[in-house]
């Protein structure tokens, strides 16, 4: 079992953003520290909810503070970039780090963000599809051209070429974050893992699951891809003495955070969206996840991994808003719950 740190660079009310990006960079380096085998860092643009407009870019950071871990972008916001500009960066990465950097990518919302990088709604709405493809050519091959609805140009080398490295010629890791049977088929068709979000609990992760390895096959992925996919399961911990105190420290910051991060996304062509309660949501998420003793956490942990096949995990870990509290919150769960699992 592998587990990971899950960084959503997230602002809690009454914070500022420099020192939310210190907690964020900071809670990496512990978990380097503690033991933990990744971190994986969220991608978003215009809100409080997470305050990294550039996934790959702090991936870059930490991967020169760090000499262990493996980091990875959860994900890099596909439609609002070019797919050949973030395999050039996922390729330099991957070369530098020594084969420690994966790419997680995912189709993002119908935010305003289309709006401001040009991309338009027809890149989020039908576009995905062409743009992994360009994507894991770019990664894949030496040299690429294109003539797609989206993307046409003329063959031109790749450079860097993933396959240089030193330590891995496989290039980097891909991942393919997947919320619905369409991107699950996505995914599955072209050998990819899947993320799959904090929002949905074993049942239904473990009914994705089923749902990949039976278009995988259908496609007819290589057998060993299919039993070897490292698909990861993100998720939230908290860990304390009392479930009780694990479960409050969290429904205190978490409701104002998300409420504020979550109404200020602005959708691109004014359509309504349905907002979750944040308290409500905060509860679920304590249901769900790992949130209380470390004895309960391996349990909660194991019990996914027993349910779902799933043997990789990215825990939010910032969810008290208070760094000293997440530092802690990420030593003991390097030294009292990732034992347990191993």
């Amino acid at each position: 079992m592998r587990v990971g740190s899950f960084v959503l660079a997230a602002q809690f009310p009454g914070q500022g953003q420099g020192e939310v990006l210190h907690r964020a960079v900071r809670s990496a380096e512990v978990a380097e520290e503690a033991g933990l085998d990744a971190v994986w860092l969220a991608e978003h643009h215009f809100v409080p909810y997470g305050t990294c407009p550039s996934a790959v870019t702090l991936a870059a950071l930490l991967l020169g503070r760090t000499r262990r871990i493996r980091v990875g972008t959860a994900v890099s916001v596909l439609p609002t970039v070019h797919p050949v500009a973030l395999g050039e960066q996922a390729a330099l990465l991957h070369i530098t780090s020594g084969g420690r950097f994966s790419l997680g990518v995912g189709r993002g919302g119908p935010w305003v963000d289309l709006e401001v990088f040009g991309s338009g709604l027809q890149a989020y709405e039908t576009g995905f599809p062409e743009s992994l493809d360009l994507l894991m050519r770019w990664l894949r091959e030496p040299s690429v051209a294109a003539a797609g609805e989206r993307f046409s140009f003329r063959e031109v080398p790749v450079v860097p070429r993933p396959s240089e490295s030193l330590t891995d010629s496989e290039g980097p890791e891909v991942v393919v974050a997947c919320t619905s049977p369409a991107s699950v088929r996505l995914a599955a068709q072209r050998g990819l893992p899947m993320l799959l979000g904090m929002h949905v609990g074993d049942e239904e992760k473990a009914d994705m699951v089923a749902l990949w390895r039976q278009y995988a096959r259908g496609a007819g992925v290589d057998g060993d891809v299919i039993a070897d996919a490292g698909h990861v399961s993100a998720g939230i911990c908290q860990i304390a003495d009392r479930r009780i105190d694990a479960v409050e420290a969290l429904t205190k910051a978490m409701p104002g955070w998300l409420k504020e991060g979550l109404d200020a996304h602005v959708t691109v062509d004014g359509r309504a969206r349905s907002m979750r309660d944040p308290l409500a949501y905060t509860e679920l998420l304590c249901g769900l996840h790992p949130v209380g003793t470390p004895r309960l956490c391996v349990d909660r942990l194991t019990a996914t991994a027993e349910r779902t096949g799933i043997a990789r995990f990215a825990l939010l870990v910032e969810g008290s808003g208070d760094l000293a509290a997440t530092e802690e919150n990420v030593r003991r769960l390097g030294a009292e719950v990732l034992p347990r699992l191993r």
